[in-house]
């Protein structure tokens, strides 16, 4: 019998390697940077007189997003959160850093993801000046690099009692669109626009600079306004009174949301990433202006008191105690 003969098999087409991947989508020119991805360091030059603020922050799938997420979104969201760091401390975002974890080298998932990353740099003036990349569960973490005058930076801890509290945009839409995905609420309008503010946050990055010398104390609101603003009474050394009728609940009750769970998303839930701030009482009128310029809605919501309790006023003036704990991810 002749010999067989064997077949010729070409090999599968290989997964692009962890530089290929860089290469294809993460190297994009750099408006600000000496020297970005490519060698062991990035080498950033700060403007002349400029501080440095450095934050860092971590998406991890399971914990902080549904495996199942759009990368798009998924791309912006891993950026915004971190801009938003700096906007609550009166920063100008300007390098970024990106490590990611990732299961497979998905490329249509990196390059969706990629251009989310990238759509948020734009708007926001930001570099991605280096990271890192490894295989194993989706996690994904951010350093961002921005810069600040000295004695510039707007700190959780400069609240005085009788300064007023205010909050900006629409907290609590982020939570009724977390509560539409786990199939707890279904709206009756504006759903979109809650899907949105969960997935494609705003960073207040004009507000957070307009607010230098105006804010007495300021941050983002991540994990609840109640559980955030605690931050600011422990840096502070103050107690507070949040005035409930004050609240901006109108959109939310809009959406067909019941009261209670406008209010409970409203206080308690994050994801937001709007400015939750102290101001003296006398900056009231700049505040009115500058919500009015930046087209931004800024509500006073209550005032910073003297150490004691954080307390939540009723419309017909009955105080009740509230707990300050927001999300713990060891809780």
């Amino acid at each position: 019998m002749p010999a067989t003969v064997p077949i010729a098999v070409p090999p599968p087409p290989s997964a692009a390697s962890e530089f290929e991947l860089i290469r294809r989508h993460f190297s994009r020119p750099c408006a600000h940077t000496t020297l970005a991805g490519g060698d062991d360091a990035a080498l950033l030059q700060p403007r002349a007189g400029m501080q440095l603020a450095v934050s860092t922050d971590m998406l991890v799938a399971g914990t902080h997003f549904f495996a199942d997420t759009d990368p798009a979104g998924l791309g912006w969201k891993a950026l915004a959160v971190n801009v938003s760091d700096l906007a609550a401390m009166g920063a100008a975002p300007r390098w970024a850093l990106l490590s990611l974890a990732l299961p497979a080298a998905d490329e249509a998932w990196i390059a969706a993801f990629a251009d989310g990353f990238y759509a948020c740099a734009a708007r926001y003036g930001v570099d991605l000046a280096g990271g890192d990349t490894t295989r194993g569960p989706l996690n994904l973490s951010v350093t961002i690099i921005g810069e600040v005058p000295p004695a510039r930076a707007v700190t959780r801890g400069g609240g005085r009692p009788g300064d007023d509290l205010w909050v900006s945009g629409q907290p609590g839409l982020a939570a009724l669109g977390l509560a539409m995905l786990r199939g707890q609420f279904r709206p009756d309008r504006d759903g979109e626009r809650c899907l949105d503010a969960l997935h494609r946050p705003q960073p207040r990055v004009e507000l957070g600079l307009a607010l230098r010398g105006v804010a007495s104390a300021m941050l983002d609101v991540s994990d609840g306004l109640l559980g955030d603003l605690g931050h600011i009474l422990e840096q502070s050394r103050c107690g507070a009174i949040v005035e409930l009728d004050r609240l901006p609940v109108a959109a939310l009750l809009a959406t067909g949301a019941d009261p209670l769970l406008a209010q409970r998303c409203l206080l308690r839930g994050g994801d937001d990433y709007e400015l939750l701030f102290s101001a003296p009482p006398a900056e009231r009128t700049t505040l009115a202006g500058l919500s009015q310029r930046l087209a931004l809605p800024l509500t006073r919501i209550g005032c910073l008191t003297e150490p004691g309790s954080l307390l939540l006023r009723h419309a017909d003036g009955r105080l009740e105690p509230a707990a300050a704990a927001g999300y713990d991810h060891f809780a």
